[in-house]
């Protein structure tokens, strides 16, 4: 018994591990992103590369699955969120990292119709704004 207890506790450490190491991945490639595209926030290379970011990972790919989103959503919701939202707080950015995160890319592809304000109201309470 001792040994399932043992094993049962290794699983979760190495789950909490990988889970830690994506999620500094992608806290990683979005601040890259916001730096670089600090001074080009209308660039279209700036979509093309969070759509290929977000596309790569396993949870935010099957979001975009879950909802048939293309890049053009993206790019929508980026311009939408930018209208409202065009601040850095530290390493957060609104337009950047809102695509960057389970819960907030589902929000914003699940009501992407909304209007631009209530939108990145949302994403900035999330955000701690």
């Amino acid at each position: 018994m001792q040994i399932f207890f043992t094993l049962l506790l290794i699983l979760i450490v190495a789950i909490f591990l990988a889970g830690t190491f994506r999620a500094y991945q992608m806290s990683k490639k979005s601040v890259a992103l916001i730096e670089k595209y600090e001074d080009k926030k209308n660039n279209p290379q700036l979509i093309e590369e969070i759509f290929s970011a977000i596309s790569k990972d396993f949870f935010l790919r099957r979001i975009l699955t879950k909802h048939n989103a293309t890049i053009d959503d993206i790019a929508k919701l980026h311009k939408k969120l930018l209208k409202w939202g065009d601040f850095r707080k530290y390493n957060r950015y609104v337009p950047i990292t809102s695509f960057f995160n389970r819960t907030t890319l589902d929000y914003l592809l699940t009501h992407k119709d909304d209007d631009a304000k209530s939108l990145t109201t949302k994403m900035m309470n999330h955000f701690h704004f």
